[in-house]
C-alpha cells in the first residue's frame, strides 16, 4: 500500500554558531567552521558568527541577543563544556533555558561513545529551547561538532525527517509566550 503522504520540501533555517573560546579566532576557528561549512552545506542559513572568550557574562550576551532576534532559528555553541574551571558555556546557557532537551545529551553521548568510549564522559553537551529559539551545546573539537551535527542537528532541523523533527513543532515553540501575553 503506498502512502498518502506527500514529500515534504525542505525549509531552510537561520542559524547562529558561536564558538566559545580564550585562544581561537575566525582564522583558526575549525569548530566554527566545521559547522559553518555543514550547516550551509545542508541548506541552512548563517545567521550570524562569533568568537567570545569562557566568560558566562559574555556568553549570555550574545545568546540573549541572538534569542531576542526573530531572523535566527536555532543557535549553535562549539567549546566550554569540558570540566576544566574556564569551561562555562552550560553555566551560562542552561539558566536562559525554558524548556531542557534532556535527550540531546543522551544522543550525544551515545554517538560518542562508539567513537571515543569513556572519554565522553568528559563534556558537557546540552541542549534546549529559550524564546523559541533551539539552542544546542557542543563540545570544542571539530571531530565532536561534525559528530553533533551529522549524527542528531542535520537530520533533527530538517523538515523532511520523519517520524518527526525540530522544524515542525517551531511554530508552536512560542505557544506559551502567546498565551502569556492573552
Amino acid at each position: 500500500m503506498a502512502s498518502s503522504e506527500q514529500p515534504k520540501t525542505f525549509i531552510p533555517l537561520n542559524i547562529a554558531v558561536l564558538t566559545v573560546s580564550d585562544t581561537r579566532s575566525l582564522d583558526d576557528d575549525k569548530s566554527g567552521a566545521t559547522l559553518v561549512e555543514r550547516l550551509t552545506a545542508a541548506g541552512h542559513h548563517l545567521a550570524a558568527r562569533e568568537i567570545v572568550k569562557d566568560d558566562i557574562a559574555a556568553i549570555r550576551d550574545v545568546v540573549r541577543r541572538w534569542i531576542a532576534d526573530d531572523g535566527v532559528d536555532a543557535i549553535i555553541t562549539t567549546g566550554g563544556t569540558g570540566f576544566t574551571g574556564r569551561d562555562v558555556t552550560p553555566e551560562a546557557i542552561e539558566p536562559l533555558f525554558e524548556k531542557r532537551m534532556d535527550g540531546f545529551s543522551i544522543a550525544f553521548h551515545m554517538m560518542s561513545y562508539a567513537k571515543i568510549g569513556t572519554s565522553t564522559i568528559q563534556s558537557r553537551a546540552t541542549a534546549g529551547v529559550a524564546g523559541a529559539t533551539y539552542l544546542f551545546c557542543l563540545p570544542g573539537s571539530p571531530g565532536a561538532c561534525r559528530d553533533g551535527w551529522d549524527g542528531i542537528l542535520a537530520a533533527q532541523l530538517d523538515y523532511r525527517t520523519r517520524p518527526c523533527n525540530f522544524v515542525e513543532i517551531m511554530p508552536r515553540l512560542d505557544e506559551h509566550l502567546r498565551r502569556d501575553k492573552a
